[in-house]
């Protein structure tokens, strides 16, 4: 495929040329078919602001820029055609036009992403035919806004860049130990006391250093129904996660019954890493969190509903007589069988209500039924593992996928955890498990990028630690895999550098941080990688070997 006048990204399956240029100027007009409503509304107020160009509706067979549908093309694929007198943009649905207008803004100059006219045209598009639909379902971002919280502009702000890169997946990773992000209303203390911590580690779990500030913010249930119908008007589904049985501390801390030794005082932890606290296994805890769980769905209409299930420490539970006693009662051999128990009931619960319970590969560690999905974060091994036992895939191991790992072993490196992740190991990234039998090949729904905020206390930080990894993300989950030339890919992300400039973006730029993005302080860092594998080793039993390359979070 010839280059385009101006770089797509990700790469569109086929594209092609012609001579002229369509010109916006003050008499373009968009008309839209009644489905394609809100999609026009969407593009001429994308493209008004950065011009200063009226684009005033039409009927849609005598505008200038035409938006349709056709029932033929695939539910996500769009044809987009420029010719000097017309822009048609036709998708298999409403979303598949709205990913032919994210193109047809890649084809205007980089300005065009601005919020207001810094420049006064021309305004000019050059013709061509571009046919192109996904090659996954599943195109995610999972956001941990537990460890470090993100402000609603900030979580509506990553939405519109992940629909810019035709991501449609925003996994919100909503509670952990360090804090509880999402108002319930039927258990306040969730957030009167488990939204906010002390203070917070810096750096490395090794180094017993704490920045000495409270740390705290929550999502009200009004906030969360902004953010899911803001993102829904621009095809992002948002899939809560409400980790559980571990992962819990600051549930237990605001109602501390729900813990394995009630009478000891529990505060929302200060430190990363897995706290050895974890939900006790009762009726009363079922109940709980099937509860929790029912408001969620309220807020969420997302088929998946995330339960986490990851890093469960068992020590609580062995030592516990009634945890014990229950798993006996109930002719479970382990405590990993307790685990799987204590996570069906929550499948069953979220199944007798139409939804999929969504967890990390953990949760195939005590004989879960099949229908669940699984995050397969370990390696493409536990990918195969939970297509084989009935569940469906979401690809995002991480040593291709974590976007808060380190990107390059320079001393300057602001966060060095983890494994180096560059540029091209993420484009490099196939979420196609090799020993994948075809008969299972649809049980892969997609692939999904990682992000950690331990060490992200700020909306900046995040964008240091996504871009333009996520650019590259983008393409793997979204372009036919092997189509698109690694030379290639670097001309086009290149100038796509320009668009997130425009966008006020703060990534890290090929050469490296820039002076105030670089680490000012070297103390407690990096952890040692076989420290961290030791480390995950005690925390885990998976049901097949865990491929090199894993690391706790």
């Amino acid at each position: 495929m010839p280059p385009l006048p101006m770089p797509v990204l990700p790469l569109p399956v086929s594209a092609r040329t012609d001579a002229g240029l369509f010109a916006l100027d003050g008499t373009t007009t968009v008309g839209a078919e009644p489905a394609c409503a809100g999609v026009a509304r969407w593009l001429a107020g994308a493209l008004a602001q950065p011009t200063g160009l009226p684009l005033t509706a039409a009927p849609v067979t005598e505008a200038a820029v035409r938006l349709g549908v056709d029932p033929a093309l695939p539910a996500e694929g769009y044809r987009l055609r420029v010719r000097p007198e017309r822009i048609t943009l036709t998708g298999g649905s409403p979303a598949g036009v709205f990913y032919a207008a994210q193109t047809l803004r890649q084809l205007l100059p980089p300005e065009v992403y601005r919020r207001a006219p810094v420049r006064s045209g021309p305004w000019t598009v050059p013709a061509v035919e571009i046919a192109d639909q996904p090659r996954f379902g599943w195109r995610g971002c999972m956001l941990d806004v537990a460890r470090h919280f993100m402000p609603v502009a900030g979580v509506l702000r990553l939405v519109d860049l992940l629909a810019a890169h035709k991501l449609n997946v925003l996994h919100l990773h909503l509670t952990d130990d360090q804090g509880w992000r999402v108002q319930i209303r039927r258990y306040p203390r969730l957030t009167e006391v488990g939204a906010w911590r002390h203070e917070s580690m810096v750096g490395s779990r090794q180094h017993e250093r704490f920045d000495g500030r409270p740390h705290g913010g929550y999502y009200s249930q009004d906030d969360i129904r902004e953010i899911v119908a803001y993102a829904a008007e621009r095809f992002v589904t948002v899939v809560p996660e409400i980790d559980l049985p571990g992962h819990t501390q600051a549930a237990i801390a605001a109602y501390p019954y729900l813990g394995n030794n009630p009478d000891e005082p529990v505060t929302v932890s200060t430190r990363w890493g897995v706290s050895q606290r974890v939900l006790n296994v009762s009726d009363e805890t079922v109940d709980f969190f099937r509860h929790v769980l029912d408001e969620v769905m309220e807020l969420f209409p997302s088929r998946h509903i995330g339960i986490g299930g990851d890093e469960c420490r068992k020590d609580e539970w062995r030592a516990n007589p009634a945890a014990q006693d229950r798993r006996r009662a109930l002719g479970l051999g382990d405590e990993e069988a307790l685990q799987g128990w204590f996570v069906a009931r929550f499948q069953e619960h979220l199944a007798a209500n139409g939804r999929v319970l969504f967890g990390w590969d953990e949760i195939l560690e005590g004989d879960l039924p099949p229908g669940a999905t699984v995050a397969a974060w370990r390696g493409p091994a536990l990918a195969v593992a939970a297509a084989r036992a009935g569940h469906d895939v979401v690809a995002c191991w991480d040593s291709s996928a974590y976007l808060d790992y380190r990107q390059s072993d320079h001393p300057d490196e602001p966060i060095p955890v983890g494994t180096v992740l560059t540029v091209a190991d993420v484009r490099a990234f196939d979420p196609e498990p090799p020993g994948l039998p075809a008969e299972l090949r649809h049980r892969l729904l997609g692939a999904q990028c990682n992000i950690w905020t331990e060490h992200a206390d700020h909306p900046r930080t995040v964008d240091y630690l996504a871009f333009p990894r996520l650019c590259a993300f983008a393409e793997v989950a979204w372009s036919p895999g092997g189509t698109a030339p690694r030379d290639d890919f670097d001309r086009r992300l290149g100038e796509h550098l320009r668009r997130l400039d425009a966008l006020g973006v703060e990534y890290r730029p090929p050469g490296g941080p820039l002076p105030w993005q670089r680490r000012p302080d070297a103390s407690g860092w990096p952890r040692e990688r076989a420290d961290r594998d030791a480390e995950l080793a005690t925390l885990t039993r998976t049901v097949v070997p865990v491929p090199d390359g894993t690391a706790d979070r």
